[in-house]
């Protein structure tokens, strides 16, 4: 996974509340069990007409916006199914940060595990991130995982709290087979023993 410490880059705004996991990766792309290439497919319905060209008005359709790796979004974001697609598919665009006052536990847990980082602001600090990710051209936010804090294009600053443990994996990219790789030697010298002392398992 890759470790996640600084990102400055253009934020789209998606003022929408409740955006479940279906609107992030419609079903029709669970089919794949790989990470990658679900980029195309996120926010589907909303992106694409019914005769599959892009819709004008979506904001990640704009020029402004195409390469956004932020996202801005409204309450209660990642509701929905357990599907781990979402954060595959958000990756995959280059969505590497999603901003919002809430998500879905199970959303937010599965983001940490695939090196996105959600961040929880106050209505009053979204309202100004929002108004910020408005800009078009220079919508662009400094996220700064270390210090834990986001820079708007004006300098102001947004401080943001996060789980002590989850901020460490970010920072190292580590998912949970990193977790468990940093335990090798200890694993290592545990099997050495176990095959030492039974020679007949």
């Amino acid at each position: 996974m890759d470790k996640f410490t600084k990102l400055t880059g253009v934020a789209a705004p998606l003022p929408i509340v409740n955006v479940d996991t279906d609107m992030i990766i419609p079903k029709d792309y669970l089919k794949t069990i790989k990470r990658t290439g679900l980029g195309t497919g996120l926010f589907a319905e909303m992106r694409y007409n019914e005769d599959g060209t892009e819709n004008p008005d979506f904001v990640l359709n704009k020029p402004a916006y195409r390469k956004a790796n932020i996202l801005v979004a409204g309450d209660n974001f990642g509701c929905g199914s357990s599907r781990e697609h979402a954060p595959w598919a958000l990756l995959d665009f280059g969505i590497r940060c999603v901003i919002s006052t809430s998500f879905a536990d199970i959303f937010y847990n599965n983001c940490f595990k695939n090196g996105i980082l959600p961040i929880k602001v106050s209505q009053e600090e979204l309202d100004m991130l929002m108004d910020d990710a408005q800009r078009g051209s220079n919508a662009t936010l400094s996220v700064d995982l270390e210090e834990q804090e986001i820079r708007g294009p004006d300098g102001g600053v947004v401080k943001f709290e996060i789980d002590a443990f989850k901020r460490h994996c970010l920072l190292n990219g580590l998912d949970d087979i990193g977790l468990t790789m940093e335990k090798a030697p200890a694993i290592d010298t545990f099997e050495h023993k176990y095959t030492e002392s039974h020679p007949w398992a």
